[in-house]
C-alpha cells in the first residue's frame, strides 16, 4: 500500500514544497508467484500535477520498507504511483494512484 503526506517549504515561492512517500515491498508477483527479495530490482515512482500528465519520473533502488521523499514540488495537489522493477527490468501495474495537498 502506497501512503504519503506532504510538507516542507515556507513562503510563498514555487517548487519548494515535498512529500513523502512509504510502501511496502511485495512478496509475490501479478500471476501469485512467489518474488525472492534478490529478483527485485527497484521502484519507479510516477507524479504529476495532474491524475492524466504523472509524466515525472524518479527511480527508487531496492527496499523492503520503503520511504521516499520527493521535493521541488510547487503547491497545489501531486498525484503519484509506484511501480515495482524486478530484475530484468520488467515493470509491476501501477500501485493505487495517491494525492497530496500542498
Amino acid at each position: 500500500m502506497l501512503s504519503g503526506c506532504g510538507g516542507g517549504g515556507s513562503g510563498s515561492s514555487g517548487g519548494d514544497k515535498s512529500v513523502t512517500l512509504s510502501w511496502d515491498a511485495p512478496g509475490s508477483r501479478e500471476n501469485g508467484e512467489q518474488l525472492a527479495n534478490h529478483e527485485l530490482g527497484g521502484f519507479v515512482v510516477r507524479y504529476g500535477a495532474s491524475r492524466q500528465a504523472m509524466s515525472r519520473r524518479l527511480n527508487v533502488g531496492a527496499c523492503i520498507s520503503c520511504e521516499v521523499t520527493v521535493s521541488g514540488l510547487d503547491q497545489g495537489t501531486w498525484y503519484f504511483y509506484v511501480q515495482t522493477v524486478d530484475s530484468n527490468g520488467l515493470l509491476s501495474v501501477p500501485s493505487q494512484v495517491v494525492s497530496a495537498s500542498l
